[in-house]
């Protein structure tokens, strides 16, 4: 590859880089595998100026600004920052600007890893904060959003004229925790990482999502101000302390060693912070001698970001164990002979799934090579398999739930395992949550917070329970039973969120318990899709609901009967044909007689076929799903409980199917659709022969993509899967059938 197309493809990759991390939230890639490309594509433009140009990405700041939200112009240009990685290059910094100016003093800071904001006050009270965005004209306007942070003051004591300060929005460890726990508890989309987290959340359209997930911030730099005189960045942070500010803490250096010695204790220490860092940044302290310098296109010349490079080390595998999440899926963890990594003990890393533990060929007794991702999350980068023990065996996780023994199923088109388990204890406030959510048995009002609260006070311990809840309605009404009231978006005098008042427990509790008893008559596919049985969904349920009478026969459906009924249907046929052969080269009444016999037998072989799960639209996969559900104790005691309480467990005499014109197509739904909800179009495309698929494959027929489609549009688009807006996908299901 010449020059020329090795700087073009490192522009291409940058830009599809900087486009997933600034306007997505979602890099694709480390910090570090970025910064790596950035300066390799610097030093080529540097040795190849007449390649370089104007809109390369080494010369522009940040991405897009988003156009769904209001633009915001910038009166301070936020630039980043020139990264040095090496004791050398932050040196070569220091000795030029000591070269420049007498006895110069340096500030070293915390690079806390978040989104960059800046906030503006006017007569000492906020009034409007924006996102970097292009970093020189534009940003986006996140105003409410950042009034919902507690730490982002609403009014300072000294009432300014004016004042800019630029921060880092960012969410700590046990916050960002909290998120993804409710992530998976609604099966939600986890967040890779803390930065991905804040910079989603301050993206949200809705301010009370971000008073929810407890964001923090800290302001570490003074942008512009009127009214008030500075000479030192030192004298700014201890000044916007004094104002409610959160500012980093720093270190005052006037040499070379000194800098160096506190970007070391920076980088000792990472790891014991309650949030993350990217690295540690060297400031120019004096205010006036910042102005002199001034700034390049892209980055001030007062100041650089030291990048820590990924601290990777070796240990050993102890042992690998496997735990049940609460959406049960199961997670494989390594044990590990405990290692010193970034500033702290690391003892277990996530092996993910399976295809992980495959793709590395992890073993019990391996060494291997350990970093932390972002910082924050151990990983398992790779083994050193000359090292490896005698006598190993590749890891497999098992078939059935380390909790509750139930089989452990992986759904189609997934990497993921789950139990299958109804009661499983491990996954049983998830299974509540879905048999209660709209999909399914739509009970108004048993949502997360009032499923935990019930389960938390034993209120709870399985699906049946939830239609024994109408008698403890006295105890409802006098202790509540929504613990965690969402905060409103209305703000108080001091522009701050307020709590809503006191929920009114008589008219929830009631509420709620009307909804459990109208579930009571929901379809059979509602109830089958509430059970949460791997690869059985609303499709599926209505597939079973068409061809069984009620769900007992549902629960008859053996997949070992199944397989043996297939052999003998396959024997048969064989049969069959010859003798069907042989009566056709000489008419024998005995060969007659025995083909009457045989299509006798072929019928009930058929009969019990479909009996057994062989009907159009259900594969081997869901069959063996359903057999194995169904066939567990915990199940049919479920059954019965929920049978006695008088959940319908009949099949609807009306079907639901219009037509047959999307017939053999498979859709996947991603975005939000102009106007239609996603189960209303799932249900539009069931009812016309459809069905629906959860992630995208070769299989695929359409993609129906609404506005802020992620990374199914990307695949989609990779694997040249029609994509269909809302009015195309109405104008294919309206088009008249051939």
């Amino acid at each position: 590859m010449d020059i020329h197309d090795r700087i073009n493809e490192l522009r291409e990759k940058i830009e599809y880089h900087n486009k997933k991390y600034y306007e997505e939230d979602a890099p694709a890639i480390t910090d570090y595998e970025y910064d790596t490309m950035l300066r390799e594509l610097k030093n080529l433009e540097n040795q190849y100026p007449e390649l370089a140009t104007p809109d390369s990405p080494t010369r522009r700041v940040g991405g897009k600004a988003k156009r769904e939200v209001k633009q915001v112009a910038h009166d301070v240009p936020m630039l980043s920052l020139d990264d040095k990685f090496s004791r050398t290059e932050v040196a070569e910094f220091i000795q030029k600007l000591q070269a420049q100016f007498a006895q110069p003093v340096f500030i070293v800071e915390h690079k806390i890893d978040g989104l960059s904001v800046a906030l503006r006050y006017r007569d000492g009270k906020f009034v409007q904060g924006m996102t970097r965005g292009d970093g020189i004209s534009y940003g986006e306007d996140i105003t409410d959003n950042l009034r919902m942070i507690e730490t982002v003051p609403q009014r300072i004591l000294e009432k300014l004229p004016y004042l800019e300060v630029r921060g880092e929005v960012y969410m700590d460890n046990a916050a960002f925790e909290a998120v993804n726990e409710r992530q998976e508890e609604i099966e939600g989309k986890l967040f890779a990482n803390p930065r991905n987290c804040a910079a989603g959340t301050m993206r949200q359209l809705d301010p009370g999502i971000v008073a929810e997930r407890n964001l923090s911030i800290f302001v570490f730099n003074l942008q512009a101000v009127q009214g008030k005189e500075f000479t030192s960045h030192a004298q700014t942070l201890d000044w916007l302390s004094t104002q409610g500010f959160a500012v980093p803490q720093y270190f005052t250096c006037t040499t070379e060693e000194e800098v160096w010695n506190a970007i070391t204790s920076i980088g000792e220490t990472r790891g014991e912070l309650s949030f993350g860092i990217d690295g540690a940044v060297v400031k120019l302290d004096n205010l006036a001698d910042r102005e002199i310098l001034g700034a390049s296109s892209k980055v001030p010349r007062w100041a650089v970001a030291y990048k820590y490079p990924p601290e990777e080390k070796a240990t050993k595998v102890l042992h690998i164990e496997v735990n049940v999440g609460r959406t049960g899926r199961l997670t494989p963890l390594a044990i590990l002979e405990p290692v010193r990594l970034a500033g702290t003990t690391v003892s277990r890393a996530s092996l993910h799934n399976q295809d992980q533990i495959d793709r590395l060929d992890i073993r019990i007794g391996d060494t291997v090579i350990v970093r932390k991702a972002a910082e924050i999350i151990p990983e398992i980068v790779s083994v050193v398999k000359e090292q490896r023990p005698a006598g190993t065996t590749p890891f497999k996780i098992p078939d059935r739930c380390p909790v509750c023994g139930a089989p452990a199923l992986r759904e189609e088109d997934e990497a993921d395992i789950r139990c299958s388990g109804i009661n499983c204890p491990a996954q049983l406030s998830r299974l509540i949550i879905h048999f209660a959510s709209r999909g399914a048995m739509d009970i108004e009002g048993l949502g997360p917070a009032a499923v935990h609260s019930l389960m938390d006070k034993g209120y709870i311990k399985d699906i049946a329970d939830i239609y024994d809840l109408k008698n403890h309605r006295e105890e409802f009404v006098a202790n509540g039973i929504t613990p965690r009231p969402r905060k409103s978006m209305l703000q108080g005098q001091d522009g701050r969120a307020r709590k809503q008042k006191e929920p009114d427990y008589t008219a929830s509790t009631d509420n709620l318990l009307t909804a459990i008893e109208r579930s009571k008559g929901q379809s059979l596919e509602r109830l089958i899709n509430g059970f949460g049985i791997p690869n059985i969904g609303k499709h599926t349920g209505s597939i079973l609901e068409e061809n069984f009478p009620d769900i007992y026969a549902i629960a008859r459906i053996n997949y070992d009967k199944y397989k043996q009924l297939q052999a003998t249907e396959k024997q048969l046929k064989k049969e069959y044909k010859l003798i069907e052969k042989r009566l056709k080269a000489a008419a024998e009444p005995a060969d007659a007689k025995l083909l009457a016999d045989l299509k006798e037998q072929l019928k009930n072989v058929e009969r019990e076929l479909r009996e057994n799960g062989a009907i159009k639209g259900l594969g081997e996969v869901s069959i063996k799903a359903i057999s194995d559900f169904f066939a567990q104790p915990q199940t049919r005691t479920i059954l019965e409980r929920l049978a006695k309480a008088g959940v319908n467990m009949k099949a609807s005499a009306a079907s639901k199917t219009i037509d047959n014109k999307l017939e053999g197509a498979t859709f996947v739904l991603t975005g939000t659709l102009p106007t239609m909800s996603r189960e209303e179009a799932s249900e539009l495309i069931q009812a016309h022969g459809g069905r629906i698929a959860g992630s995208v494959s070769k299989k695929t027929t359409y993609l129906l993509a609404g506005a802020e489609a992620g990374s199914k549009l990307e695949k989609a688009n990779a694997l040249g899967i029609p994509v269909l807006d809302e009015e195309q996908f109405l104008a294919l299901v309206q088009k008249p059938e051939a």
